[in-house]
């Protein structure tokens, strides 16, 4: 298979993940789709330079993680933040209006914590482990269980305000 074949079948294997930092790191419906662009080429521009010393998965999440940090921290420098809408992608099979707005409430609480609070709640809600999520963040597995109960707290104080 080459190199060109093999990244659109591991992007349409892992397409969930690109949302799912896209849905927690964009603004609106233009921003998402904007963003996705650009974390799927970021993952093109390192994709021959992935050396499966880790997970796929692993690796792009790192990659959507600090390109999706990377650009919120540009354009907070630019000062054009714009209010967080959490459209969330629903299945029309499996759709649930309370399950949606639970899920709704929760990107809301989420998107208000910091850059790395959202990464790391991010990447529990996918089942990582405390060790995964340190080796895609960069934090040490104990910095990672810290930060957990701290953004569990205020997920959960958040919530009851609700």
């Amino acid at each position: 298979m080459n190199t060109e074949n093999a990244f659109v079948e591991t992007i349409k294997e892992n397409e969930a993940l690109i949302y799912k930092v896209t849905a927690v790191y964009g603004n609106d419906s233009e921003d998402r789709k904007d963003l996705y662009q650009e974390i799927v080429l970021q993952l093109w521009k390192a994709f021959e330079k992935f050396k499966n010393q880790s997970q796929i998965s692993t690796w792009l999440y790192r990659v959507a993680l600090n390109t999706a940090i990377s650009r919120l921290r540009k354009t907070k420098k630019e000062g054009q933040m714009v209010s967080f809408d959490a459209g969330l992608h629903v299945l029309e099979d499996s759709y649930d209006p309370v399950l949606e707005q639970r899920s709704k409430d929760l990107y809301q609480h989420i998107s208000m914590l910091n850059d790395i609070e959202k990464a790391v709640i991010l990447l529990f809600l996918e089942d990582k482990s405390h060790q995964e999520i340190a080796q895609i963040t960069g934090l040490t597995v104990s910095n990672v269980g810290t930060r957990m109960g701290r953004i569990k707290e205020k997920l959960k104080k958040g919530i009851a305000k609700v």
